[in-house]
């Protein structure tokens, strides 16, 4: 066999396991790892389609809805499509301990699976926060400091 020829079948070899690679990709059963990202809209919108899957939950934490039992780390919130009172919310269910920045009007991802109940059951919680740094002007006071970042980051979470 010449080097010509080697290289040849050398090539069409490595093409066709590049091509069952692809196909078994393209083909396989890839959908059953896919997590959704959806709105609590989005997701009540779905109906039976919603029941199983793992799903990321995005939103805003609703005003009043937060219940934390600290004993049994227990916590129970509700995410809403905006700041709204009256857009669709979805209550959550988790069993870790929130984070730090965890508070009403925080926009949060939650990843888990929603059942027949209408409840949401996480075993992810991630908050979305601001990613700008102020630092204390001179004279002031860290629980003025504190006040006026928090203020901050809840007027830039709110939709325009």
């Amino acid at each position: 066999m010449t080097p010509v020829v080697r290289n040849r079948l050398i090539a069409l070899g490595a093409l066709l396991v590049a091509g069952a690679g692809l196909a078994f990709v393209a083909f396989g059963n890839i959908g059953e790892n896919l997590v959704y990202y959806w709105s609590p809209a989005e997701m009540l919108s779905q109906g039976e389609k919603a029941y199983g899957p793992t799903i990321r939950l995005g939103g805003v934490v609703k005003p009043g809805t937060i219940q934390w039992n600290a004993e049994h780390t227990n916590l129970t919130f509700q995410v809403s499509s905006d700041h709204t009172p009256q857009s669709v919310a979805v209550t959550v269910r988790s069993t870790e301990v929130p984070p730090q920045m965890f508070r009403e009007g925080i926009g949060v991802v939650v990843e888990g699976t929603f059942d027949k109940s209408q409840v949401f059951s996480s075993n992810r919680l991630m908050v979305n926060h601001s990613n700008e740094y102020r630092a204390p002007k001179p004279g002031e006071q860290p629980r003025e400091w504190k006040e006026s970042v928090d203020s901050s980051a809840t007027a830039s979470t709110r939709p325009q």
